[in-house]
């Protein structure tokens, strides 16, 4: 009995949290490795059209000093909330988690952001989809599966649901259904996507490295814009000026007074004595 309590507890809780994410990426990456070379080529040979040509509000997420997917056993990617659905404006991860049977069985799919649809388990994110089931093929591409998930998030399927208060809200009242979708989409979804973020983190990188190296324009702006020193004062530079224009002559100090004529008097008659 108190066994069974802090499951309770826990599957209560993980509603308002992110899914837990399990050791996964392990044993996908394990298992990613045992795959045989064709399938290990068709995998990345998709991820870069992935990156190259991603599917409209599908974009797949990367490691921002790479540009590469962390693993090939799990593809991460980011979906768009649809225009005119409950998830509007809001940015949703997902991933596809690829068995060692690949592709002659499908991957798995799970949502790593929780979101409220009839078609997507509130504990886990486990994704139920056909493309994913009985119409998988062999030849079925990552962009097309992903854009199909997309989709589902325009039109669900209650009648093969995995959230059953979701998929009944969905038949019986869609308003109530878009308003709880809507809460659970401004609470876990991201107001922008996780690219962006990746471009500010590079761009703040590349101006830190910057300030970093004296550049020529750094330089120039540490002396002044025409190659002086800023913290020289007028006073100076009009000495300076002015020793450069007078008449003195080399060895002689710019302060040195010149003898009295009394005192050469004072001289000349003690020759005389």
């Amino acid at each position: 009995m108190s066994s069974s309590t802090p499951t309770a507890g826990a599957a209560l809780g993980s509603l308002y949290r992110p899914y837990h994410r399990s050791n996964s990426t392990s044993s996908s990456s394990s298992s990613i490795e045992n795959l045989p070379p064709r399938t290990l080529s068709r995998v990345t040979k998709e991820v870069r059209e992935l990156i190259k040509n991603p599917p409209e509000g599908i974009r797949l997420v990367v490691d921002h000093e790479t540009g590469l997917p962390s693993s090939l056993g799990e593809i991460v990617a980011e979906v768009e909330g649809p225009q005119g659905t409950p998830y509007e404006g809001k940015f949703f991860r997902l991933k596809l988690v690829l068995g060692m049977e690949f592709p002659m069985s499908p991957p798995r799919g799970f949502f790593l952001t929780k979101i409220y649809h009839p078609n997507v388990d509130m504990t886990t994110g486990a994704i139920c989809v056909n493309t994913l089931k009985k119409d998988w093929t062999p030849d079925t591409s990552f962009s097309h599966v992903l854009s199909v998930i997309r989709c589902l998030l325009i039109f669900p399927f209650p009648e093969s649901s995995l959230n059953d208060e979701a998929g009944k809200l969905f038949m019986e009242s869609y308003d109530e259904y878009s308003k709880r979708a809507h809460l659970m989409a401004d609470v876990h979804g991201r107001p922008y996507s996780s690219a962006d973020e990746g471009d500010e983190k590079r761009r703040k990188t590349d101006l830190d490295v910057g300030e970093d190296c004296d550049s020529p324009q750094r330089l120039k702006s540490r002396l002044g814009e025409n190659g002086s020193n800023p913290l020289a004062s007028k006073s100076s530079n009009n000495i300076s000026s002015s020793g450069a224009n007078s008449n003195t002559k080399p060895g002689k100090s710019l302060g040195a007074k010149k003898p009295s004529s009394s005192r050469m008097i004072k001289k000349k008659s003690l020759k005389r004595l």
